[in-house]
Protein backbone atom coordinates (compact mmCIF):
# COMPACT_ATOMS: atom_id res chain seq x y z
CA UNK A 1 0.00 0.00 0.00
CA UNK A 2 1.21 3.49 -0.85
CA UNK A 3 2.78 5.40 2.03
CA UNK A 4 0.36 8.32 1.66
CA UNK A 5 -2.58 5.92 1.94
CA UNK A 6 -1.09 4.41 5.09
CA UNK A 7 -0.64 7.87 6.59
CA UNK A 8 -4.25 8.80 5.81
CA UNK A 9 -5.57 5.58 7.27
CA UNK A 10 -3.48 5.94 10.40
CA UNK A 11 -4.83 9.44 10.99
CA UNK A 12 -8.36 8.09 10.47
CA UNK A 13 -8.01 5.17 12.88
CA UNK A 14 -6.46 7.42 15.54
CA UNK A 15 -9.38 9.83 15.29
CA UNK A 16 -11.96 7.02 15.55
CA UNK A 17 -10.06 5.55 18.52
CA UNK A 18 -10.14 8.94 20.19
CA UNK A 19 -13.86 9.51 19.61
CA UNK A 20 -14.63 6.14 21.19
CA UNK A 21 -18.39 6.27 20.60
CA UNK A 22 -20.74 3.44 21.52
CA UNK A 23 -23.76 2.01 19.67
CA UNK A 24 -25.88 4.44 17.63
CA UNK A 25 -23.90 7.36 19.07
CA UNK A 26 -21.00 7.20 16.59
CA UNK A 27 -21.76 10.67 15.22
CA UNK A 28 -18.17 11.97 15.04
CA UNK A 29 -16.85 8.63 13.78
CA UNK A 30 -19.46 8.42 11.04
CA UNK A 31 -18.95 12.04 9.97
CA UNK A 32 -15.17 11.57 9.82
CA UNK A 33 -15.50 8.47 7.64
CA UNK A 34 -18.09 10.07 5.37
CA UNK A 35 -15.88 13.09 4.79
CA UNK A 36 -12.87 10.85 4.20
CA UNK A 37 -14.72 8.81 1.57
CA UNK A 38 -16.01 11.89 -0.21
CA UNK A 39 -12.46 13.22 -0.45
CA UNK A 40 -11.45 9.89 -2.01
CA UNK A 41 -14.09 10.18 -4.72
CA UNK A 42 -16.93 8.08 -3.33
CA UNK A 43 -20.58 9.09 -3.50
CA UNK A 44 -21.87 8.75 0.04
CA UNK A 45 -25.40 8.47 1.37
CA UNK A 46 -26.16 9.08 5.05
CA UNK A 47 -28.23 8.49 7.12
CA UNK A 48 -29.54 5.13 5.94
CA UNK A 49 -31.93 2.49 7.34
CA UNK A 50 -33.23 4.88 10.03
CA UNK A 51 -29.70 5.14 11.47
CA UNK A 52 -28.06 8.57 11.71
CA UNK A 53 -24.65 6.94 12.10
CA UNK A 54 -24.83 4.56 9.13
CA UNK A 55 -23.61 5.32 5.61
CA UNK A 56 -23.16 3.77 2.18
CA UNK A 57 -20.29 4.87 -0.07
CA UNK A 58 -20.24 3.87 -3.74
CA UNK A 59 -17.75 4.20 -6.59
CA UNK A 60 -17.99 2.85 -10.12
CA UNK A 61 -20.82 1.13 -11.99
CA UNK A 62 -21.87 -2.24 -13.26
CA UNK A 63 -20.96 -5.72 -12.16
CA UNK A 64 -19.52 -7.08 -10.00
CA UNK A 65 -20.71 -5.20 -6.94
CA UNK A 66 -18.24 -5.92 -4.15
CA UNK A 67 -19.39 -4.86 -0.71
CA UNK A 68 -16.97 -4.09 2.14
CA UNK A 69 -18.33 -3.88 5.69
CA UNK A 70 -17.03 -1.18 8.06
CA UNK A 71 -17.58 -0.95 11.82
CA UNK A 72 -16.56 1.82 14.23
CA UNK A 73 -18.43 1.51 17.53
CA UNK A 74 -16.69 1.23 20.90
CA UNK A 75 -17.51 -0.50 24.19
CA UNK A 76 -18.44 0.66 27.66
CA UNK A 77 -16.12 -0.22 30.50
CA UNK A 78 -12.79 -0.15 28.67
CA UNK A 79 -9.63 1.48 29.98
CA UNK A 80 -9.10 4.05 27.24
CA UNK A 81 -5.35 4.63 27.43
CA UNK A 82 -2.89 4.04 24.62
CA UNK A 83 0.39 2.15 25.02
CA UNK A 84 -0.15 1.42 28.73
CA UNK A 85 0.77 -2.23 29.28
CA UNK A 86 -0.80 -2.53 32.71
CA UNK A 87 -4.37 -2.15 33.87
CA UNK A 88 -5.41 1.24 35.23
CA UNK A 89 -8.68 1.92 37.11
CA UNK A 90 -11.60 3.07 35.01
CA UNK A 91 -13.18 6.43 35.11
CA UNK A 92 -16.94 6.16 35.53
CA UNK A 93 -18.64 4.96 32.29
CA UNK A 94 -15.34 5.16 30.42
CA UNK A 95 -15.64 4.01 26.81
CA UNK A 96 -12.92 2.42 24.74
CA UNK A 97 -12.12 0.52 21.57
CA UNK A 98 -11.63 -2.86 23.22
CA UNK A 99 -12.77 -4.75 20.10
CA UNK A 100 -10.77 -2.86 17.50
CA UNK A 101 -13.66 -1.53 15.45
CA UNK A 102 -11.72 1.68 14.79
CA UNK A 103 -9.27 -0.55 12.92
CA UNK A 104 -12.02 -2.62 11.31
CA UNK A 105 -13.73 0.39 9.75
CA UNK A 106 -10.43 1.92 8.66
CA UNK A 107 -9.18 -1.30 7.09
CA UNK A 108 -12.46 -1.77 5.22
CA UNK A 109 -12.18 1.76 3.84
CA UNK A 110 -8.58 1.00 2.85
CA UNK A 111 -9.79 -2.04 0.91
CA UNK A 112 -12.44 0.07 -0.82
CA UNK A 113 -9.78 2.63 -1.82
CA UNK A 114 -7.45 -0.01 -3.27
CA UNK A 115 -10.23 -1.73 -5.20
CA UNK A 116 -11.44 1.66 -6.47
CA UNK A 117 -7.93 2.40 -7.76
CA UNK A 118 -7.84 -0.98 -9.50
CA UNK A 119 -11.13 -0.33 -11.31
CA UNK A 120 -10.10 3.22 -12.19
CA UNK A 121 -6.63 2.36 -13.46
CA UNK A 122 -7.87 -0.53 -15.60
CA UNK A 123 -11.04 1.17 -16.84
CA UNK A 124 -13.18 -1.89 -16.20
CA UNK A 125 -16.71 -2.47 -15.00
CA UNK A 126 -17.27 -2.89 -11.30
CA UNK A 127 -18.78 -1.21 -8.27
CA UNK A 128 -17.19 -0.66 -4.89
CA UNK A 129 -19.72 -0.47 -2.08
CA UNK A 130 -18.49 0.41 1.39
CA UNK A 131 -21.22 0.12 4.03
CA UNK A 132 -20.74 1.89 7.34
CA UNK A 133 -22.33 -0.38 9.94
CA UNK A 134 -22.92 1.13 13.40
CA UNK A 135 -23.78 -0.63 16.63
CA UNK A 136 -22.27 -4.08 16.15
CA UNK A 137 -21.78 -4.15 19.91
CA UNK A 138 -25.33 -4.51 21.14
CA UNK A 139 -27.37 -2.79 18.45
CA UNK A 140 -27.41 -5.17 15.43
CA UNK A 141 -26.77 -2.36 12.95
CA UNK A 142 -26.25 -4.73 10.02
CA UNK A 143 -29.58 -6.42 10.75
CA UNK A 144 -31.36 -3.11 10.17
CA UNK A 145 -29.34 -2.57 6.99
CA UNK A 146 -30.17 -6.07 5.78
CA UNK A 147 -33.83 -5.61 6.65
CA UNK A 148 -33.88 -2.40 4.60
CA UNK A 149 -32.28 -4.10 1.57
CA UNK A 150 -28.92 -2.32 1.51
CA UNK A 151 -27.06 -5.52 0.56
CA UNK A 152 -29.51 -6.80 -2.03
CA UNK A 153 -27.69 -5.35 -5.05
CA UNK A 154 -24.23 -6.68 -4.13
CA UNK A 155 -22.67 -9.89 -5.44
CA UNK A 156 -20.50 -10.68 -2.41
CA UNK A 157 -19.58 -9.09 0.91
CA UNK A 158 -16.07 -9.10 2.35
CA UNK A 159 -14.99 -8.02 5.79
CA UNK A 160 -12.42 -8.63 8.51
CA UNK A 161 -11.82 -8.33 12.24
CA UNK A 162 -8.78 -7.33 14.30
CA UNK A 163 -7.42 -10.31 16.21
CA UNK A 164 -4.36 -11.96 17.75
CA UNK A 165 -3.94 -14.18 14.65
CA UNK A 166 -3.47 -13.94 10.89
CA UNK A 167 -6.10 -16.28 9.39
CA UNK A 168 -9.19 -16.73 7.27
CA UNK A 169 -12.34 -16.82 9.39
CA UNK A 170 -14.37 -20.01 9.05
CA UNK A 171 -17.30 -21.65 10.81
CA UNK A 172 -20.48 -20.12 12.13
CA UNK A 173 -21.46 -17.91 15.07
CA UNK A 174 -24.46 -17.84 17.37
CA UNK A 175 -27.76 -16.20 16.57
CA UNK A 176 -28.99 -14.10 19.46
CA UNK A 177 -31.93 -12.11 20.81
CA UNK A 178 -31.66 -9.48 23.52
CA UNK A 179 -34.65 -8.18 25.46
CA UNK A 180 -35.61 -6.23 28.56
CA UNK A 181 -38.08 -7.62 31.08
CA UNK A 182 -39.73 -4.81 33.04
CA UNK A 183 -41.62 -5.95 36.12
CA UNK A 184 -44.22 -3.68 37.75
CA UNK A 185 -45.42 -4.22 41.31
CA UNK A 186 -46.77 -2.20 44.24
CA UNK A 187 -44.60 -0.36 46.75
CA UNK A 188 -45.27 -0.49 50.46
CA UNK A 189 -43.50 -0.34 53.82
CA UNK A 190 -41.45 -3.53 54.00
CA UNK A 191 -41.95 -3.88 57.76
CA UNK A 192 -45.31 -2.28 58.54
CA UNK A 193 -47.29 -3.45 55.51
CA UNK A 194 -45.37 -6.01 53.43
CA UNK A 195 -48.65 -7.80 52.65
CA UNK A 196 -49.77 -4.75 50.67
CA UNK A 197 -46.67 -4.76 48.47
CA UNK A 198 -45.89 -6.72 45.33
CA UNK A 199 -42.15 -6.81 44.70
CA UNK A 200 -40.91 -6.31 41.18
CA UNK A 201 -37.42 -7.16 42.40
CA UNK A 202 -38.70 -10.50 43.72
CA UNK A 203 -40.08 -11.17 40.26
CA UNK A 204 -36.69 -10.44 38.65
CA UNK A 205 -34.95 -12.74 41.09
CA UNK A 206 -37.48 -15.53 40.56
CA UNK A 207 -37.14 -15.13 36.79
CA UNK A 208 -33.37 -15.47 37.11
CA UNK A 209 -33.75 -18.60 39.25
CA UNK A 210 -36.15 -20.03 36.68
CA UNK A 211 -33.78 -19.22 33.83
CA UNK A 212 -30.94 -20.92 35.68
CA UNK A 213 -33.05 -24.07 36.09
CA UNK A 214 -33.89 -23.82 32.40
CA UNK A 215 -30.19 -24.16 31.55
CA UNK A 216 -30.36 -27.90 32.33
CA UNK A 217 -32.91 -28.36 29.56
CA UNK A 218 -31.38 -26.40 26.69
CA UNK A 219 -28.81 -27.52 24.13
CA UNK A 220 -25.15 -27.43 25.24
CA UNK A 221 -24.39 -24.84 22.54
CA UNK A 222 -27.09 -22.44 23.80
CA UNK A 223 -26.42 -19.61 26.22
CA UNK A 224 -28.40 -17.39 28.60
CA UNK A 225 -26.82 -14.22 30.02
CA UNK A 226 -28.54 -11.61 32.15
CA UNK A 227 -27.88 -8.38 34.00
CA UNK A 228 -30.19 -6.75 36.56
CA UNK A 229 -30.12 -3.17 35.34
CA UNK A 230 -32.80 -1.66 37.58
CA UNK A 231 -33.41 -2.89 41.12
CA UNK A 232 -36.10 -0.46 42.23
CA UNK A 233 -34.04 1.64 44.59
CA UNK A 234 -31.52 1.44 47.42
CA UNK A 235 -33.87 1.27 50.42
CA UNK A 236 -34.38 -2.28 51.72
CA UNK A 237 -37.34 -1.16 53.84
CA UNK A 238 -39.36 -0.41 50.70
CA UNK A 239 -41.03 -3.09 48.60
CA UNK A 240 -39.62 -2.33 45.15
CA UNK A 241 -42.36 -1.52 42.67
CA UNK A 242 -40.20 -1.40 39.52
CA UNK A 243 -37.33 -3.62 38.39
CA UNK A 244 -35.71 -4.48 35.08
CA UNK A 245 -33.54 -7.36 33.93
CA UNK A 246 -31.83 -7.58 30.54
CA UNK A 247 -31.36 -10.97 28.86
CA UNK A 248 -29.12 -12.02 26.00
CA UNK A 249 -30.19 -15.37 24.56
CA UNK A 250 -28.04 -17.32 22.09
CA UNK A 251 -28.43 -20.43 19.96
CA UNK A 252 -26.93 -21.92 16.83
CA UNK A 253 -29.63 -20.73 14.42
CA UNK A 254 -32.24 -18.01 14.10
CA UNK A 255 -35.03 -20.59 14.32
CA UNK A 256 -33.64 -22.09 17.51
CA UNK A 257 -32.98 -18.75 19.21
CA UNK A 258 -36.58 -17.65 18.56
CA UNK A 259 -37.83 -20.82 20.24
CA UNK A 260 -35.49 -20.37 23.21
CA UNK A 261 -36.52 -16.72 23.53
CA UNK A 262 -40.16 -17.78 23.87
CA UNK A 263 -39.21 -20.21 26.63
CA UNK A 264 -37.44 -17.41 28.51
CA UNK A 265 -40.50 -15.17 28.03
CA UNK A 266 -42.63 -17.91 29.59
CA UNK A 267 -40.29 -17.96 32.58
CA UNK A 268 -40.80 -14.20 32.95
CA UNK A 269 -44.56 -14.53 32.77
CA UNK A 270 -44.43 -17.25 35.39
CA UNK A 271 -42.35 -15.06 37.70
CA UNK A 272 -44.94 -12.30 37.34
CA UNK A 273 -47.75 -14.70 38.24
CA UNK A 274 -45.88 -16.01 41.28
CA UNK A 275 -45.26 -12.52 42.64
CA UNK A 276 -48.54 -10.86 41.67
CA UNK A 277 -46.71 -8.40 39.41
CA UNK A 278 -46.97 -7.67 35.72
CA UNK A 279 -44.21 -7.82 33.11
CA UNK A 280 -43.56 -5.90 29.90
CA UNK A 281 -41.25 -7.62 27.42
CA UNK A 282 -39.30 -5.12 25.29
CA UNK A 283 -37.45 -6.55 22.29
CA UNK A 284 -34.02 -4.96 22.03
CA UNK A 285 -32.00 -6.63 19.29
CA UNK A 286 -31.68 -9.82 17.30
CA UNK A 287 -29.21 -11.17 14.79
CA UNK A 288 -28.58 -14.29 12.75
CA UNK A 289 -26.00 -17.04 12.89
CA UNK A 290 -23.27 -16.79 10.26
CA UNK A 291 -23.60 -18.76 7.04
CA UNK A 292 -20.05 -19.68 5.94
CA UNK A 293 -18.98 -19.64 2.31
CA UNK A 294 -16.05 -21.92 1.59
CA UNK A 295 -15.66 -20.69 -1.99
CA UNK A 296 -15.01 -17.15 -0.81
CA UNK A 297 -12.79 -18.41 2.00
CA UNK A 298 -10.58 -20.06 -0.63
CA UNK A 299 -10.28 -16.77 -2.52
CA UNK A 300 -9.34 -14.93 0.67
CA UNK A 301 -6.74 -17.58 1.57
CA UNK A 302 -5.11 -17.29 -1.84
CA UNK A 303 -4.92 -13.51 -1.46
CA UNK A 304 -3.60 -13.81 2.12
CA UNK A 305 -0.77 -16.09 1.00
CA UNK A 306 -0.02 -13.80 -1.92
CA UNK A 307 0.23 -10.64 0.20
CA UNK A 308 2.09 -12.33 3.06
CA UNK A 309 2.58 -11.58 6.75
CA UNK A 310 4.07 -8.20 7.79
CA UNK A 311 7.61 -7.98 9.12
CA UNK A 312 7.94 -6.61 12.64
CA UNK A 313 10.77 -4.50 13.99
CA UNK A 314 12.68 -5.16 17.18
CA UNK A 315 10.91 -2.17 18.74
CA UNK A 316 7.49 -3.58 17.80
CA UNK A 317 8.39 -6.97 19.24
CA UNK A 318 9.52 -5.38 22.51
CA UNK A 319 6.27 -3.41 22.63
CA UNK A 320 4.22 -6.56 22.03
CA UNK A 321 6.24 -8.49 24.62
CA UNK A 322 5.28 -6.03 27.36
CA UNK A 323 1.58 -6.57 26.61
CA UNK A 324 1.95 -10.32 26.21
CA UNK A 325 3.46 -10.55 29.69
CA UNK A 326 0.33 -8.92 31.16
CA UNK A 327 -1.65 -12.06 30.34
CA UNK A 328 -0.96 -15.61 31.63
CA UNK A 329 0.67 -17.78 28.96
CA UNK A 330 -1.49 -20.75 29.93
CA UNK A 331 -4.62 -18.73 29.17
CA UNK A 332 -3.22 -17.69 25.79
CA UNK A 333 -2.50 -21.32 24.91
CA UNK A 334 -6.06 -22.27 25.87
CA UNK A 335 -7.64 -19.49 23.79
CA UNK A 336 -6.85 -20.56 20.25
CA UNK A 337 -9.12 -20.72 17.19
CA UNK A 338 -10.71 -23.97 16.09
CA UNK A 339 -10.03 -25.97 12.94
CA UNK A 340 -6.31 -25.05 12.85
CA UNK A 341 -4.39 -27.49 10.63
CA UNK A 342 -1.13 -27.37 12.61
CA UNK A 343 -2.18 -26.55 16.16
CA UNK A 344 1.25 -27.39 17.59
CA UNK A 345 2.94 -24.86 15.31
CA UNK A 346 0.49 -22.23 16.48
CA UNK A 347 1.08 -23.04 20.14
CA UNK A 348 4.83 -22.93 19.54
CA UNK A 349 4.36 -19.48 18.03
CA UNK A 350 2.35 -18.32 21.05
CA UNK A 351 5.09 -19.56 23.39
CA UNK A 352 8.09 -18.36 21.42
CA UNK A 353 6.97 -15.15 19.72
CA UNK A 354 5.64 -11.87 21.06
CA UNK A 355 2.92 -11.73 18.43
CA UNK A 356 1.57 -13.85 15.61
CA UNK A 357 4.04 -13.75 12.72
CA UNK A 358 2.75 -16.78 10.81
CA UNK A 359 -0.30 -17.50 8.66
CA UNK A 360 -2.63 -19.73 10.69
CA UNK A 361 -3.97 -22.20 8.15
CA UNK A 362 -7.37 -23.73 8.89
CA UNK A 363 -9.64 -26.36 7.40
CA UNK A 364 -13.11 -25.39 6.21
CA UNK A 365 -15.30 -25.46 9.26
CA UNK A 366 -19.06 -25.35 9.85
CA UNK A 367 -19.29 -25.64 13.63
CA UNK A 368 -20.82 -22.76 15.57
CA UNK A 369 -18.28 -20.86 17.67
CA UNK A 370 -19.41 -19.09 20.86
CA UNK A 371 -20.20 -15.42 20.33
CA UNK A 372 -22.38 -13.46 17.94
CA UNK A 373 -21.96 -10.92 15.17
CA UNK A 374 -24.43 -9.08 12.95
CA UNK A 375 -22.26 -10.08 9.99
CA UNK A 376 -24.49 -13.13 10.24
CA UNK A 377 -27.45 -11.17 8.88
CA UNK A 378 -25.42 -10.12 5.84
CA UNK A 379 -24.33 -13.73 5.27
CA UNK A 380 -28.00 -14.75 4.92
CA UNK A 381 -28.54 -12.17 2.17
CA UNK A 382 -25.48 -12.77 -0.05
CA UNK A 383 -22.22 -14.76 -0.04
CA UNK A 384 -20.04 -13.36 2.75
CA UNK A 385 -16.57 -14.13 4.08
CA UNK A 386 -14.10 -12.67 6.54
CA UNK A 387 -10.47 -12.69 7.56
CA UNK A 388 -8.66 -11.84 10.78
CA UNK A 389 -5.29 -10.14 11.07
CA UNK A 390 -3.04 -9.82 14.09
CA UNK A 391 -3.32 -6.28 15.40
CA UNK A 392 -2.29 -7.13 18.95
CA UNK A 393 0.23 -9.20 20.87
CA UNK A 394 -0.37 -12.79 21.84
CA UNK A 395 -2.43 -12.93 25.00
CA UNK A 396 -5.66 -11.22 25.92
CA UNK A 397 -8.53 -11.30 23.47
CA UNK A 398 -11.35 -9.00 22.49
CA UNK A 399 -13.07 -6.70 24.98
CA UNK A 400 -9.92 -6.29 27.06
CA UNK A 401 -7.90 -3.26 28.13
CA UNK A 402 -4.90 -4.85 26.40
CA UNK A 403 -6.61 -4.51 23.03
CA UNK A 404 -7.62 -0.93 23.78
CA UNK A 405 -4.08 -0.04 24.82
CA UNK A 406 -2.53 -1.38 21.60
CA UNK A 407 -5.17 0.20 19.39
CA UNK A 408 -2.99 2.99 17.94
CA UNK A 409 0.27 1.07 17.70
CA UNK A 410 2.24 0.45 14.51
CA UNK A 411 1.38 -3.24 14.93
CA UNK A 412 -2.33 -2.37 14.80
CA UNK A 413 -1.77 -0.23 11.71
CA UNK A 414 0.08 -3.06 9.98
CA UNK A 415 -2.84 -5.38 10.73
CA UNK A 416 -5.35 -2.92 9.27
CA UNK A 417 -3.22 -2.32 6.17
CA UNK A 418 -2.79 -6.08 5.67
CA UNK A 419 -6.55 -6.56 5.92
CA UNK A 420 -7.12 -3.82 3.35
CA UNK A 421 -4.62 -5.37 0.95
CA UNK A 422 -5.99 -8.91 1.30
CA UNK A 423 -9.63 -7.87 0.89
CA UNK A 424 -8.82 -5.67 -2.10
CA UNK A 425 -6.78 -8.42 -3.75
CA UNK A 426 -9.65 -10.86 -3.25
CA UNK A 427 -12.01 -8.34 -4.85
CA UNK A 428 -9.64 -8.11 -7.84
CA UNK A 429 -9.60 -11.90 -8.18
CA UNK A 430 -13.40 -12.01 -8.10
CA UNK A 431 -13.53 -9.32 -10.78
CA UNK A 432 -11.02 -11.02 -13.06
CA UNK A 433 -12.55 -14.47 -12.56
CA UNK A 434 -16.34 -14.05 -12.43
CA UNK A 435 -16.68 -17.82 -12.22
CA UNK A 436 -15.49 -17.50 -8.59
CA UNK A 437 -18.48 -15.31 -7.82
CA UNK A 438 -20.79 -17.80 -9.49
CA UNK A 439 -19.24 -20.59 -7.42
CA UNK A 440 -19.81 -18.59 -4.22
CA UNK A 441 -23.40 -17.87 -5.22
CA UNK A 442 -24.05 -21.54 -6.01
CA UNK A 443 -22.75 -22.52 -2.57
CA UNK A 444 -24.86 -19.80 -0.96
CA UNK A 445 -28.01 -21.08 -2.70
CA UNK A 446 -27.22 -24.65 -1.65
CA UNK A 447 -26.75 -23.63 1.99
CA UNK A 448 -29.98 -21.61 2.00
CA UNK A 449 -31.98 -24.65 0.79
CA UNK A 450 -34.82 -22.43 -0.28
CA UNK A 451 -34.93 -20.52 3.00
CA UNK A 452 -35.51 -16.78 2.97
CA UNK A 453 -33.89 -14.24 5.24
CA UNK A 454 -36.39 -12.73 7.66
CA UNK A 455 -34.89 -10.27 10.09
CA UNK A 456 -35.29 -11.29 13.74
CA UNK A 457 -36.04 -7.69 14.70
CA UNK A 458 -39.81 -7.02 14.49
CA UNK A 459 -40.80 -4.56 11.77
CA UNK A 460 -42.07 -1.99 14.27
CA UNK A 461 -38.77 -1.90 16.18
CA UNK A 462 -36.47 0.88 14.96
CA UNK A 463 -32.82 1.52 15.84
CA UNK A 464 -32.76 2.73 19.42
CA UNK A 465 -30.91 3.15 22.69
CA UNK A 466 -32.80 1.99 25.76
CA UNK A 467 -31.63 3.65 28.95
Amino acid sequence: MRKDYQDKLYALLCDIWGYSETMFEEHKSCARMVEFLKEEGFEVQTPVADMDTAYVGVYGSGKPVICFLAEYDALHGMSQEADICKYSPLEEREQGHGCGHHLLGTGAIGAAMLYKDYLQENGISGTVKIVGCPAEEGGSGKAYLARAGFFDDADVALTWHPDNFHMVTTGSSQACIQAFFDFHGVSSHAAAAPHLGRSALDAVEIMDVGANYLREHIEPTERLHYAIVKTGGESPNVVQAEARVKYLIRSTSAKKVKALYERVCDVARGAAMITGTTVDIIFDEGLYDTLPNFALEDVLKESFLKIGIPEYTAEERAYAKAFKESFPLENALNNVPGAVIDIMALKDNIEESELCDIFVDRIHYEACEPGSTDVGDVSWVLPTAQISTACYSHGAGAHSWQWTGQGKSSIALKGAVLAAEVLADAAKSLTEKPELIEKAKAEFAKRMRGQKYECLIPADVKPHIYS
